[in-house]
């Protein structure tokens, strides 16, 4: 499963998962002085139970690796992984 970067405008950013022209999964965040907010999560329940969620996370937290960037959980699945993990607290904001 591939995920394609969105850029709706210069400060909204999405990973997004699409089939058939059908958006099936999201992660979104607006971008602020170095700073990832990340206020949603969507997963269709077509592709529920598949960790999905968890795989949009780690490309968001990769995203932000990469830029140099830290992230700001903001929705309730981001806020629990960045609680129940470590991995994620080279990102934390």
């Amino acid at each position: 499963m591939e995920f394609t970067l969105n850029k709706s405008n210069p400060h909204s950013y999405a990973f997004e998962y699409d089939k058939d022209g059908q958006r099936l999964a999201e992660i979104t965040w607006v971008e602020s002085n170095g700073v990832m907010k990340m206020d949603h999560t969507y997963v269709s329940d077509e592709l529920r139970g598949q960790g999905v969620a968890k795989k949009l996370l780690d490309a968001a937290a990769n995203y932000a690796r990469e830029q140099n960037l830290k992230m700001q959980p903001i929705c309730s699945y981001v806020v629990a992984a960045f609680a129940k993990s470590e991995e994620y607290n080279d990102v934390k904001a």
